[in-house]
């Protein structure tokens, strides 16, 4: 053999193997030095350098996870949110801005009411559109902004400022900030998690999520519920039945071993380790992921809360609101079961970027038809995951954040759609620190542009929220990466003081 080869090496390693902390000591440098470094900084017990090490939180966070609502393809706050008894009583009239509009494509038409009746819910009478209904419950523990300010009418650009705080590819998802901030609570699952719709991805795909240039092992895992494989890759191919658990545990031993010799001679190559760890991570996995994704031991009125239909189902081509319910049900109640046991971020998304009549929230069509299904479904399953938190005591350090890349406009489109609006639209925030039953920002009359556009809130402001509940200044919260020191909110954001408790 070779006396150069890493199997060379390999044949000499001592026998029988040694204790993971003895093996570390007896390696000195090498991976035994990044893994015991690992190991110190997680009890923060090294000086920074290990770029894979959890920043610590500023000062006392208000929450340790959050629960993002993603509404891919634009959802119109007009027919969800934000009341405009203007356009109720102007219904039909032709439309005039007052200035020259930039619309995305021909949705100039005369103003258009909500599609739906708006009612007052809760103590703070918050007004929600009929088809929302079911949030009415939890009215009183959601805070609203109104105000909020796109920069571009364009999908995947918006999609990606909303996701990762620039418009453009390269950047980290807000998720792998958190995971990179706070790391997991546990160490079998990973700290950022994701639920696609289960039609497909939305605008950009995995981009949304990826780490970028952070350490890749802070990456969010993308979890399929309702296919045979939830998670990609995690168990052996049913193909592969020469795969058995001896051999595998001997493949993973090999590829550990290969791991060693090569890291010895790279110990400052944070992609080996964050390798390394994604390879430990699934091994870990592989036990602790089918539990948690199991719901079938949920109780019926828990599942009854969640709008699940315990039975087996298929996915016909026409949709209704009972699936939607089901299958966004299905995902808050998983993301419940994933953050009551440490996963720090998970990110539900509502909509996909492909196909006919429309399965997201871009409805230039036909609002109803397009709204209808998806936004009784997000309200039901959106309504339980709030109350479901708040009866197990987790709503009070655990951030529910619904948002989308931009708004719809006031004026019609064909008649009973609405063209894009990046000048204006909503996102609202739920539990941990956050002060329930209010509104921050108004949109005008017409839900065209902020009424006081002097005074818009940006996404980078709800980033600096999101970070300063977790217990980071977003200024403070940096990567290096090209000379530069990179952070979620770019060179912009404020915390909103009036969401705050």
């Amino acid at each position: 053999m070779n006396p150069g080869s890493p199997f060379h090496r390999l044949s000499r390693l001592p026998q029988p193997p040694v204790s993971r902390r003895e093996f570390l000591w007896r390696s000195g440098g090498g991976l035994g030095g990044v893994a015991l470094a690992g190991l110190l900084a997680s009890d923060r017990l090294l000086a920074a350098g290990n770029p894979s090490r959890h920043p610590a939180p500023v000062f006392r966070p208000k929450a340790k996870r959050v629960i993002q609502l993603f509404m891919g393809g634009a959802a119109s706050h007009l027919d969800l949110f934000d009341y405009k008894p203007e356009l109720v009583k102007r219904d039909g009239q032709k439309s005039d801005f007052g200035e020259h509009v930039e619309a995305f494509q021909d949705g100039l038409g005369p103003w258009m009411k909500p599609v739906w009746d708006f009612h007052p819910h809760g103590q703070c009478g918050k007004p929600l559109s009929e088809v929302v209904a079911d949030l009415g419950a939890v009215a009183d523990e959601m805070a609203f902004v109104h105000n909020l300010v796109g920069q571009t009418g364009v999908h995947s650009q918006a999609t990606y400022l909303q996701a990762t705080g620039f418009q453009l590819p390269g950047f980290p998802g807000v998720g792998c900030w958190a995971s990179y901030g706070l790391g997991s609570e546990n160490e079998n699952l990973p700290a950022f998690v994701v639920l696609p719709d289960h039609r497909g991805f939305a605008s950009n795909g995995p981009k949304n999520w990826d780490s970028a240039f952070l350490p890749p092992q802070h990456a969010g895992t993308v979890v399929q519920l309702g296919r045979p494989n939830p998670i990609a890759d995690l168990f052996p191919a049913r193909g592969g039945k020469y795969v058995t658990p001896a051999s595998e545990s001997e493949a993973h031993a090999l590829m550990a071993a290969l791991n060693h010799g090569h890291a010895a001679s790279r110990a400052d190559d944070a992609r080996l380790d964050a390798r390394i760890r994604s390879y430990e991570l699934a091994a870990r996995m592989q036990l602790a992921a089918p539990e948690v994704l199991d719901i079938s031991r949920e109780p019926n009125h828990i599942l009854d809360l969640y709008g699940i239909d315990s039975s087996t189902r298929t996915w016909p081509a026409e949709i209704n609101a009972a699936e939607e319910m089901d299958a966004f049900g299905r995902k808050c109640l998983v993301a419940r079961r994933l953050v009551e046991r440490g996963v720090r971020y998970v990110q539900i998304w509502s909509g996909n970027d492909n196909g006919f009549p429309r399965r997201n929230w871009d409805s230039h069509e036909d609002i109803r038809r397009d709204h209808g299904p998806l936004a009784r479904g997000f309200a039901r399953g959106a309504s339980a995951l709030i109350r479901d938190l708040r009866q197990r005591g987790l709503l009070e350090d655990t951030v529910i954040l619904w948002t989308t890349e931009f708004g719809r406009m006031p004026s019609s489109q064909g008649g009973k759609g609405r063209d894009h609006n990046p000048y204006v639209f909503t996102n609202w925030m739920a539990g941990g620190g956050i002060r329930g039953g209010t509104t921050v920002g108004e949109s005008d009359e017409w839900g065209y542009k902020p009424r006081d556009r002097n005074k818009p809130t940006t996404v980078h402001d709800i980033h600096a929220t999101l970070l300063h509940l977790l217990g980071f200044d977003h200024e403070k919260l940096t990567f290096r990466h090209n000379g530069i020191d990179r952070r979620l909110t770019d060179v912009s954001g404020e915390v909103i003081r009036g969401l705050l408790a």
